[in-house]
């Protein structure tokens, strides 16, 4: 069984419950190790049609403080582990922006997350994706794994957030560019990077709740990961109580069928240093 849900969101950003409702969920589901991590702060520039970057930036210090009050309150009655993580935008024109967030609070623990390329908020919109021609979809996914890469060597991530969110929207030309071996050498690159650098690499839920219909990454690239010794966390990408800890049985076996035995947690050090803990499942 999984029991640390490393990516959750809260109302903060576009989630729809508060940190206190999240935990409350968690503990439900039985959870023994909660991470929150809301989104970080974006640049202008860096824009969604349905932007929350201003409630985000307002909010963001109450994000810091409730989750902080209830990992002490939990630490208290020894009771669940609550970790407060972020989940930061991978913006390679951005890294002294990023840097600055950082250095300004301590998280003990950093999902990169790639959303955009370039300023193109890719995940936002169907409709935007039925504008692309074959040939772009494919230079897309060519690029999102030279994005992963870049943001691995950076060193400012613990782990890899929903490492094919670029199939979102057009899932069955992914697998089908996927299935080139000069595809797949990209994304092991990707994969080796982060390895290199340290880092797990997500295996999320959230995909089974989006247009793809499938976890986040698919199995092919779970294997490669595997077979690279790249471990793993697991998150759900909760925004709302009822997606706190949302199908980690089938997470679990996803994880399994590669040969996956355990999962990874991350606790930064206030002197930084890494503290590396290892949960079966």
């Amino acid at each position: 069984m999984i029991h640390a849900d490393l990516h959750t969101h809260t109302l903060y950003a576009h989630g729809s419950s508060t940190p206190r409702e999240m935990y409350e969920a968690g503990k439900r589901k039985g959870l023994q190790i909660h991470g929150f991590s809301e989104h970080s702060p974006r640049p202008l520039g860096y824009d969604y049609p349905n932007e929350y970057r201003e409630r985000l930036s307002a909010h963001f210090g109450d994000y810091i403080r409730e989750v902080r009050e209830i990992a002490a309150e939990a630490g208290r009655e020894g009771r669940e582990e609550v970790l407060l993580g972020l989940e930061m935008d991978w913006l390679e024109d951005e890294v002294p922006f990023q840097k600055h967030i950082l250095a300004e609070e301590h998280f003990e623990y950093v999902i990169g997350g790639i959303h955009f390329l370039g300023t193109w908020g890719f995940d936002a919109s169907a409709d935007d994706w039925k504008k692309l021609s074959a040939e772009h979809k494919e230079e897309c996914y060519c690029r999102y794994y030279a994005t992963m890469k870049k943001m691995a060597e950076s060193g400012l991530y613990d782990i890899v957030a929903h490492p094919d969110l670029i199939k979102i929207f057009s899932v069955n030309e992914f697998h089908d560019w996927l299935a080139r071996p000069d595809s797949m050498e990209l994304v092991r690159d990707a994969l080796r990077a982060a390895r290199d650098a340290g880092m797990a690499m997500e295996i999320s839920s959230a995909g089974l709740r989006k247009p793809c219909r499938e976890i986040y990454p698919c199995g092919e690239i779970v294997k490669a990961a595997a077979d690279l010794r790249l471990p793993v966390s697991f998150g759900s990408d909760g925004h709302c109580v009822n997606t706190i800890g949302a199908g980690f049985e089938e997470l679990a076996r996803h994880a399994s069928a590669a040969g996956y035995t355990e999962s990874l947690v991350f606790r930064r050090r206030r002197d930084g240093t890494r503290e590396v803990r290892v949960l079966p499942f």
